[in-house]
């Protein structure tokens, strides 16, 4: 059996919270290899449609080391996005992995042990930063594979101005569908339907002109009790009673949601207008297809062209992990955010929690732990930053000789 060096980490997952977290360990001189599945970094980001920007405040879309650009104003967007991180994976002080998927965990030893496509790789601890955004799901409803028209998720929108002249139906209003929404609005479909089952908490992008992400510390700092009540004054105050329109909202409130499912608020910049003007409806769930028919709750039915399915994302980590009991019903990490696992020593997760301030601070706050914890664990000596090796089988750590690999 190979030794194990004291403090050695594989991250599974080049994202901003594997990189975060790579970048932390190698601050503290500790010995990581990044393995990432994707041929580059930023991989979804790439996927987004090009008139994408974040919902986030930029003082919020920092990396631990780098500050967010200021090229776009307040939301930064896709491609600075992109550029963003490519420029952390460059700067970052270990290897990168690229095309190397992970098939198998296990303890080893002291350690852990993983089987990817390539090779085997083991080291004292183990990083999933892989993130809750990583399989985008589109439910089964029934005759959906025989659709006559156009069915897609979210997540591969593309560029909202194919869409000019078609009956687009969108299914669900979170985060991700208003946002789509808000980019149908501003171009020219026929007609645009949004099915909701619940109602998102829909918040305005701006409070008096001041961006209303710009106040995400203040938010978390108080409680579901206080928070729960005032985003729903603030909805009905800044975009008015929107149950006139059919938008109904989660009995719920959006904090306790957010915090409580990770269903994130959804933010408004022209969708709210598009609804009250009636160029957008809303319509009952979709309980299933027929042709090129959508059938809806009650029985009413649609024949859109397009039908965008904004109904979340899947983790997919239980063929990796299912078997270590470390997931909940939901298939997401039970310890989300770079918190120790009593039960599992060396095994830590990045990018699973969201939080008011989104998702680049929560990477920042789960590296750090996570350095701060496998740094007091491993009390390595000082030594020299390892160089940048790139080459294809340079690492950190030393492979399982090769009869022990998979490919």
């Amino acid at each position: 059996m190979n030794r194990i060096e004291p403090g050695s980490t594989i991250v599974i997952g080049a994202g901003l919270s594997g990189l975060a977290t790579a970048h932390a360990l190698t601050e503290r001189g500790l010995p990581v290899t990044v393995l990432e599945a994707r041929d580059r970094v930023a991989y979804p980001w790439r996927k987004r449609h090009p008139a994408l920007r974040l919902n986030i405040h930029r003082k919020f879309a920092g990396l631990p080391g780098q500050a967010a650009p200021k090229t776009d104003g307040t939301y930064l967007k896709r491609d600075t996005v992109v550029a963003h991180l490519e420029r952390y994976a460059a700067r970052l002080d270990a290897p990168i992995h690229f095309g190397v998927a992970a098939t198998s965990v296990e303890r080893s030893g002291t350690g852990w042990r993983v089987t990817t496509n390539a090779s085997v790789y083991e080291a004292q601890n183990l990083v999933i930063a892989t993130g809750r955004e990583s399989i985008p799901h589109i439910p089964d409803w029934p005759g959906h594979k025989a659709f006559a028209g156009e069915l897609l998720h979210v997540a591969d929108l593309g560029d909202v101005s194919r869409f000019d002249g078609k009956r687009v139906l969108v299914v669900g209003a979170g985060n991700s569908g208003t946002d789509a929404l808000n980019h149908l609005s501003r171009h020219n479909p026929a007609e645009v339907m949004v099915s909701v089952r619940y109602g998102p908490a829909v918040a305005p992008k701006s409070l008096f002109g001041y961006p209303i992400h710009g106040l995400a510390r203040v938010f978390a700092v108080l409680p579901n009790a206080v928070l729960d009540p005032a985003f729903k004054l603030i909805e009905r105050l800044f975009l008015g009673d929107l149950r006139r329109y059919g938008l109904t909202s989660h009995p719920d409130g959006g904090s306790t949601r957010l915090l409580r499912d990770g269903v994130t608020f959804a933010i408004d910049d022209g969708f709210v207008a598009a609804l009250k003007s009636g160029r957008f409806q809303i319509v009952p769930r979709v309980e299933g297809f027929s042709g090129e028919a959508v059938r809806h709750a009650g029985g009413s039915i649609c024949r859109p062209d397009v039908v965008i399915a904004a109904t979340g994302y899947r983790s997919g980590l239980e063929p990796l992990l299912g078997h270590l009991d470390v997931l909940d019903e939901n298939g997401r990490p039970r310890h989300p955010m770079g918190e120790r696992d009593p039960k599992w020593p060396g095994l830590w997760f990045a990018g699973f929690k969201p939080t008011y301030t989104g998702f680049f601070d929560a990477a920042g706050i789960a590296a750090r732990r996570i350095a701060t914890c496998v740094a007091a664990d491993s009390h390595p000596v000082a030594r020299p930053k390892t160089p940048d090796m790139r080459g294809p089988h340079v690492d950190h750590h030393r492979p399982v000789p090769s009869d022990a690999s998979t490919s």
